[in-house]
């Protein structure tokens, strides 16, 4: 499995999360199997995503296209600076008892 990650800050959530929610990058088309978003505690204006697809080149593919949507100022329009983004591979997860 691979996932990729992304963080940037965000003007305002509510209106970062309609933009992730139109879904300019086709995730389910990308191949994308599952996402979490998550925030900081101190920081309601920051987010964390990861994405998991099957295979690395899906996971890769995927980050070309969402690098193109930042470059667009119209669906990046919500966004603070440049997402810092990167495509990581599961080593391990366990549950913890």
């Amino acid at each position: 499995m691979a996932t990729v990650h992304i963080e940037h800050p965000v003007r305002d959530f509510k209106s970062w999360k309609a933009a992730f929610d139109r879904d300019p990058a086709d995730r389910r088309g990308s191949g994308v199997q599952r996402y979490s978003i998550q925030r900081p505690l101190d920081d309601p204006n920051y987010v964390a995503v990861d994405l998991d697809f099957a295979t690395d080149a899906e996971a890769e593919a995927f980050l070309v296209t969402m690098r193109g949507v930042w470059a667009s100022a119209a669906a990046a329009s919500g966004l603070v600076g440049t997402p810092q983004s990167r495509v990581m591979r599961l080593v391990e997860h366990a549950e913890v008892s």
